[in-house]
């Protein structure tokens, strides 16, 4: 079980070699977390993009990216169209982007002829090791689906989950949160946090446990949910999954962890056929390196 990035490291040394086909690769943050997962044994890559200019910001940051290939397109969105081409024929692993706005990446992702969709709901899964909190944390959805309703929630959980199996994670615990632990029907969320479990119960939910609703503090803090006289719930602080009801929610909550506790996190689109790393620009240097080390690990899980 990964409680650790140092234990989703070690996962991926027991890899196969992946690679990572990155869409306009002109990009300083990213060519340094390309060549430091290629330093660190996590990821080979494909640099797709404006080669002069690839190899120019290289040289200005005295990387070496010679063991690297290159492929010259300087158009952004044929460069992204042929990057995700790469991973869609199987020649790469993992698609990541480059210097290229958001919705033309998405757009490359979601292309009929040589993206990556599937029939499953598209979402945003980031991953937290955070100081004080014995295992990873998984958060979902903070930057993809705005207003998510019951069957979104539900196909979000199951993107989730397949990640945390990915990690070593077997039967992962999922808190729906809340403003509250109780149901009141004056408060939707709460009502279908209910359903969500219920539905785990019935089996159209597996491989994981649901309880909600839940408040955050029950949801990840055992003396709370002492505290509270919470300890005859399915979840007593110790969740894997943290569900927000909405992308409010779940993206100021990211924001706080990112820019006040220590921790460590990585982040990776879900629902795909292969692993999409989706980062900003404002993200850490590690952050994009340990996102790189994630879809590596939910790589290898795909293809077995």
């Amino acid at each position: 079980m990964s409680k650790s990035f140092e234990d989703l490291l070690s996962k991926v040394s027991e890899c196969s070699t992946k690679t990572v086909a990155v869409a306009v690769a002109q990009d300083d943050a990213v060519l340094e977390a390309v060549h430091a997962a290629k330093e660190r044994g996590i990821a080979n890559a494909i640099l797709v993009g404006d080669e002069e200019k690839i190899k120019k910001i290289a040289a200005d940051m005295k990387i070496d990216i010679s063991d690297f290939e290159i492929i010259n397109i300087t158009d952004d969105y044929e460069a992204a169209l042929k990057a995700v081409s790469l991973v869609h024929e199987g020649k790469a692993d993992m698609y990541m982007k480059g210097l290229i706005d958001t919705k033309s990446f998405l757009k490359s992702v979601l292309d009929k002829e040589v993206g990556l969709r599937t029939d499953k709901t598209l979402s945003h899964v980031c991953v937290f090791e955070i100081k004080g909190v014995d295992h990873l944390l998984f958060l979902s959805d903070v930057a993809f689906i705005p207003y998510p309703d019951l069957e979104t929630k539900a196909q979000i959980i199951n993107n989730t989950v397949e990640i945390a199996h990915a990690c070593g994670i077997p039967n992962p615990k999922v808190a729906p949160l809340a403003a509250v632990e109780v149901v009141n029907p004056k408060m939707p969320v709460t009502v279908e946090a209910e359903a969500l479990t219920k539905m785990n119960e019935e089996g159209k939910i597996t491989g994981c446990i649901i309880d909600g609703p839940l408040s955050f503090d029950l949801a990840i803090d055992p003396e709370a949910a002492r505290h509270k006289g919470a300890t005859g719930r399915k979840i007593v602080g110790d969740a894997d999954i943290l569900l927000f009801p909405d992308i409010h929610a779940g993206n100021v909550t990211y924001k706080c962890l990112v820019h006040t506790a220590d921790c460590k996190n990585g982040n990776i689109l879900t629902g795909t056929k292969a692993p999409v790393i989706l980062t900003s620009r404002s993200d850490e240097f590690e952050a994009k390196v340990n996102s790189i080390a994630l879809a590596a690990v939910v790589a290898e899980a795909m293809k077995k």
